[in-house]
């Protein structure tokens, strides 16, 4: 009876061994990966953080325009850094897509290319070329903040698209918010918000936590 009583009690200790190690390998697991995502997002914002207000030559009577179109899921716009080489390499043309879905959540997909003609804007980029940067998200929100305009009657604040060809000028700030899927362990995380400014404007940062969308100030 004894010897019965110890089996059992090595069977439980080891079977909750067995749980606390299956436990901790998978924190670490999800620690690891949030860190590459944090270093994900530091290169990102370095490289929207290099933005060049580049303008297109058009052929048509609309006149020149800036390049720089922003969608609630995907950022089209020129830069001075290249994420795929560490040799300066003039101006590229910078495309990023959120793509939803997938077995390990959705996904951003950037891709870039040297500024060598006049009508890359329009140019639908191979999706072969397009390199995930970020996987595991289950939402990513792009956001675009105007500056009030007494004569065009606008007010300040955040919006969800940005068309330079059609605004003329370029957004004060962008806001990029980065929702990762909810995990079995730690359960859901805080979002990874990368918030830069541009030319105009001296904000920079890229920063954890929950943020508000409406009613926002973008510090000069």
């Amino acid at each position: 009876m004894a010897l019965t009583i110890l089996g059992f009690v090595l069977l439980v200790t080891f079977g909750v061994f067995r749980m606390g190690l299956s436990a901790w390998e998978k924190g670490e697991s999800s620690k690891e990966k949030f860190q590459k995502t944090r270093v994900a997002a530091q290169l990102l914002s370095q490289q929207i953080k290099s933005l060049m207000p580049y303008k297109i030559k058009s052929q048509k009577a609309e006149g020149d325009f800036l390049a720089f179109e922003g969608k609630p899921r995907s950022l089209k716009f020129v830069s001075t850094l290249s994420l795929k080489t560490r040799r300066p390499s003039g101006f590229v043309y910078v495309f990023y897509e959120f793509q939803p879905g997938g077995p390990t959540g959705g996904r951003i997909l950037q891709y870039e290319r040297r500024v060598v003609n006049k009508n890359f804007m329009d140019e639908d980029p191979p999706e072969q070329d397009k390199v995930p940067i970020f996987d595991g998200l289950a939402d990513v929100r792009f956001e675009y903040y105007q500056a009030e305009d007494q004569e065009k009657t606008r007010l300040a604040g955040w919006v969800e698209e940005w068309s330079a060809k059609d605004q003329k000028e370029l957004p004060t700030a962008l806001r990029i918010t980065l929702v990762p899927q909810k995990r079995e362990i730690t359960g859901e995380e805080p979002p990874i918000v990368i918030l830069a400014s541009f030319p105009s404007s001296r904000y920079e940062e890229v920063a954890t936590g929950p943020v508000r969308t409406t009613g926002a100030a973008v510090a000069r």
